[in-house]
Order: C-alpha cells, then sequence, then structure tokens
C-alpha cells in the first residue's frame, strides 16, 4: 500500500446559503481523499479546540487518515465563507486562525514514512519545501500561483506539481507546464475544470477528458484530481489510466455538498457574513 501525507493548510468552509460547515482545504482534503483511493494517509496541521477543529480532528479520525501529528493550539480554527452562483464557489471571508504552522523536527521526520508529502501553495510552508523534499516525493499545488521566480524556485523540488488552468488558454496550457517541466518537475498536472486534465512527465503528454455532468457543487474537484493522480502514480499505474481515473472521481466530488462531505451547523465564536443568502 502506498503512503501519502498532507502537510499544511485545513479549514473549515462555512456555506453561506445553508449555514452548514464543512472540513476542507487543500492538504486535509488530499490526505482524506488518499486514504478514500486506498492508499495510507496522514494529515500534519493545526487546529484549534474549538467546535471546527473538532470536526476536522473526527473527520480524519472517521476517514482513517492518520491524526497523531494534528496538533491542536490556541485561537481559532481557519474558515473560509463560501458563496456559489451555481455549482462553482464564490469566496466571500476567511481567517487563517491557527492553520499557518512552523513544522517541528518531528514533524519532518514522520515524512520519510511515506511514499510522498503534499503540500499546496496557501499552507505558507514554502520555507519548508526543501527539507520535506529531502524526506520524500513532493507534491505540490501551485494553484493559481504562477510568478516565474516562484515557479522557479519551487518546481526543481517537485516530484509531482499541479497547476489550476481552467481559466488558461489551449496556449497557455502546454507552455506554462513546459516551463514547470523545464524547471526540474517530474510530473506536472494541469487541471482545466470542464475541459479535463493534462499530465506530462516532460516526455509524453497525457489528455484526460472530464466526464458530462450537472455538478452540485465544484469544491474539492481539483484536490480529489490530485489525490488519485497521486496514488495512480506512486502505485505505477498507466498515466492514461490514471487521469480517467481521477476525472471520474472529481466528477463524484462534484455531486455532492462540500469537499468530503460531514456538514455540520455552523458552530464559529466568530460572526460569519451574509449566512443564508449566497445561492445561485
Amino acid at each position: 500500500m502506498v503512503g501519502i501525507v498532507a502537510i499544511g493548510d485545513n479549514d473549515v468552509d462555512c456555506y453561506a446559503s445553508t449555514g452548514l460547515m464543512y472540513p476542507g482545504g487543500n492538504c486535509f482534503n488530499v490526505s482524506v481523499f488518499a486514504r478514500r483511493f486506498g492508499a495510507r494517509s496522514a494529515f500534519v496541521g493545526a487546529v484549534a479546540d474549538d467546535p471546527a477543529g473538532r470536526l476536522m480532528r473526527n473527520t480524519l479520525i472517521a476517514e482513517g487518515v492518520d491524526a497523531s501529528h494534528l496538533r491542536t493550539e490556541d485561537g481559532l480554527t481557519a474558515y473560509c465563507v463560501i458563496g456559489h452562483h451555481g455549482a462553482e464557489r464564490v469566496f466571500l471571508a476567511n481567517d487563517l486562525g491557527v492553520s499557518r504552522f512552523v513544522p517541528t523536527a518531528d514533524d519532518i521526520d514522520f515524512l520519510a514514512d511515506f511514499d510522498a508529502a503534499h503540500v499546496g501553495q496557501s499552507s505558507g510552508l514554502d520555507d519548508w519545501l526543501e527539507k520535506i523534499a529531502k524526506q520524500t516525493r513532493l507534491s505540490y499545488d501551485f494553484s493559481v500561483q504562477r510568478d516565474s521566480e516562484h515557479l522557479k524556485v519551487i518546481s526543481p523540488l517537485c516530484w509531482l506539481a499541479s497547476f489550476s488552468a481552467s481559466d488558461l488558454t489551449e496556449e497557455e496550457t502546454p507552455a506554462l507546464m513546459k516551463t514547470i517541466s523545464d524547471a526540474g518537475a517530474q510530473w506536472v498536472l494541469a487541471t482545466r475544470g470542464s475541459k479535463g486534465a493534462v499530465l506530462t512527465d516532460g516526455t509524453s503528454e497525457f489528455v484526460g477528458d472530464a466526464p458530462t455532468i450537472s455538478p452540485i457543487d465544484t469544491l474539492g474537484a481539483g484536490d480529489t484530481f490530485i489525490a488519485r493522480t497521486m496514488v495512480g502514480l506512486l502505485r505505477g499505474d498507466a498515466p492514461q489510466e490514471t487521469l480517467h481515473a481521477a476525472g471520474a472521481e472529481a466528477a463524484r466530488t462534484c455531486s455532492y455538498l462540500g469537499a468530503v462531505g460531514y456538514g455540520t451547523p455552523i458552530d464559529l465564536p466568530v460572526p460569519v457574513p451574509e449566512l443564508g443568502g449566497t445561492s445561485g
């Protein structure tokens, strides 16, 4: 069984139209999806001792994700308030809470027990990527961060570099993939929403079409795709088969509310704006 650990961001996604909060965040989601896809999985992060933090921890435990390196700190669990236009998300407000943290030496050593570690650009851990990459293969989600200097520094550390390309043209996507690949990333994944995805190892290119669906909620679809791609590549599955499976799983994520489910009434010790009025 392959092992995947995610280290970094988490938050509760507060849905303004329903008054429910869902556990989420790029790295948190990847750890849950990796476990669902058959990997041994762990999450390294920080939450507060509040209802939102307990929801995060209990979800990991329910999913069979190792939460031994999920620390509890004083403060507020990170949250993001989300509205929707149809199935597409709109970010209304957020608070990083205690989700930004400094990894301990024990956290870094823990990574060596896994085949790959995933980090998202929103995690604030860029200064630690070299140490992480020395412990195991590094998966890094650039999301929509495309600063040339950032790409130049991070890409050589990456076993898998991912980015969102849903807003890019047919010419811009392969150009950016080539930039990242030429900089040193072993694999590059571009997710393109309803246009599918592209994966390359710098020599061969694999294209996956997105299933035709009527999405309910797209939150977490990209994280699903990353997790399934990681599992497939680590298992040695054919890249084209991996893309097909990742597309099917991402479509499944779009069929329910919340990235991983587990919706519960919003219970945060701060005012949450615009509840009840933002579905489209």
